[in-house]
């Protein structure tokens, strides 16, 4: 005999049976596919955001570039205007802030080009080779 015929009311303790089945909690399963999709959002967000790092980091090295060209016309204008100065003199002179960036967003270096009254900047970019398109100029070429 099972024990549900000893119950004398048998169809209450099948529905007690069911809730506590039901209540049980949630499966690995479940666990597992919610992970999964939790992975697959912050993986979207990441990709996105190091799209706007990226596009961050070139306003960024146009904006010094320019900040740099208009230093060395301000220093031309206290110093010898025939000779062209590097960063490190810049700097040294007072032209330009010790907290202002000295390389650029990728760790390069700047180059400076003077040619009789115009300055050049410029920047090998993210590559770090020159001559590619992903160079930084100022002004444009």
């Amino acid at each position: 005999m099972s024990d549900l015929s000893l119950h004398p009311y048998p169809t209450q303790s099948i529905r007690r049976m069911r809730r506590h089945r039901r209540a049980r909690g949630v499966t690995l399963i479940e666990v597992l596919i919610v992970v999964a999709i939790l992975a697959m959002v912050s993986a979207g967000v990441g990709i996105s955001a190091y799209r706007y790092h990226l596009e961050a980091q070139l306003r960024m090295a146009r904006t010094n570039a320019r900040d740099l060209r208009n230093t060395v016309k301000a220093w031309w204008l206290t110093h010898d205007s025939t000779s062209c100065p590097s960063v490190a003199q810049l700097v040294k002179d007072g032209a330009l802030d010790k907290d202002s960036p000295p390389k650029d967003p990728w760790g390069g270096d700047w180059a400076i080009e003077c040619a009789e009254d115009d300055v050049t900047i410029s920047s090998n970019g993210r590559d770090r080779r020159a001559g590619t398109a992903d160079d930084i100029r100022v002004p444009p070429a």
